[in-house]
């Protein structure tokens, strides 16, 4: 979007390239899985993952036990939470089991 004259208008910009791509591949998404670690705030991910729930989109919430808390409402409206990658996979695996 070119060089922009401050930190502001750069963030801005940045954010509007964020959220055009995070609706286009919502649109195109059958699930979604948001992935929370414990080392940074991650607004970004809590803001895709409510997108996801807006637009209906199945919802898998990864985060570790430390973030219960201030995640408590977003995890009660994902369809599955879980603490680990591997646990969301398994949940994947068991949707896509043929036996």
């Amino acid at each position: 979007m070119g060089v922009q004259p401050n930190a502001v208008l750069k963030d801005a910009r940045a954010s509007d390239i964020n959220n055009f791509r995070t609706e286009v591949l919502m649109e195109k998404a059958d699930f979604v899985i948001a992935l929370f670690g414990e080392k940074y705030k991650q607004w970004n991910t809590a803001m895709d993952a409510s997108y996801a729930i807006a637009k209906g989109k199945p919802l898998i919430l990864i985060r570790p036990e430390t973030l219960h808390h201030p995640l408590k409402e977003l995890s009660g409206k994902a369809n599955i939470t879980v603490e680990t990658v591997n646990q969301a996979m398994k949940a994947l695996s068991y949707l896509f089991e043929t036996e």
